[in-house]
């Protein structure tokens, strides 16, 4: 498995790639600026970008969307919820979060529980409203791998404050979706350092249970 990220954008938005190295195959995860480097980073990898997966529609981590698709032709998925955000700066927050333009329209919505293969990896989808009302979760199935997006951070959650966010939401999403996988599972959320399920269901001061 290949794997690497980095924070990309004023926000410092992370972006990861996922890739099967049997198959050559790689998945962009939330593309959220400075497309230049995203693709130098996809060039370097050397694997062919088979999607792009976005966890949620704020501007911040679809900023790249258009030129990582226009580079690689790769589809771009996202859950249907959010799928109005990708072409309407307004409701990406463009402006309100940063700069933004209409990007291209999601090619596939997936669904909660269906799985995303890139090459031998098989990606879950975990709806977790709350954040947004589309927002979701990939995880790496026998990888204990979990991509967050901006629902669950190191020691905090994400805002619920911005339109269409819900606190109830969120804690329902984040304990009944996320506090229930291996605590072993490795959290890689969409700003800031990684940590693990077992390290936030103990201290997470918003959700965690003890």
């Amino acid at each position: 498995m290949f794997l690497t990220g980095f924070a990309v954008g004023p926000f410092a938005a992370n972006c990861y790639l996922l890739g099967c190295e049997d198959s050559g195959r790689l998945a962009v995860i939330d593309p959220g600026g400075e497309a230049r480097r995203i693709l130098d980073a996809i060039t370097r990898s050397g694997l062919q970008v088979a999607c792009i997966l976005n966890t949620h529609g704020h501007v911040d981590h679809v900023a790249a969307n258009a030129a990582v698709k226009e580079a690689t032709g790769a589809p771009i998925l996202i859950a249907a919820a959010d799928a109005p955000m990708l072409s309407s700066p307004a409701r990406q927050l463009a402006g309100v979060l940063l700069k933004g333009l209409a990007g291209p329209p999601a090619d596939r919505l997936v669904r909660d529980g269906e799985v995303v293969e890139v090459g031998n990896l098989r990606l879950k989808v975990l709806l977790t409203p709350g954040h947004t009302p589309g927002s979701a979760c990939f995880l790496v199935e026998g990888e204990a791998l979990l991509f967050t997006g901006d629902t669950l951070f190191a020691g905090s959650v994400g805002r619920t404050d911005l339109p269409g966010g819900s606190w109830s939401d969120l804690v329902d999403s984040i304990r009944t979706k996320l506090f229930t996988l291996d605590e072993n599972t490795r959290v890689l959320p969409g700003h800031g350092p990684d940590t693990t399920i077992g390290e936030e269901r103990r201290s997470n001061p918003f959700v965690g249970t003890g």
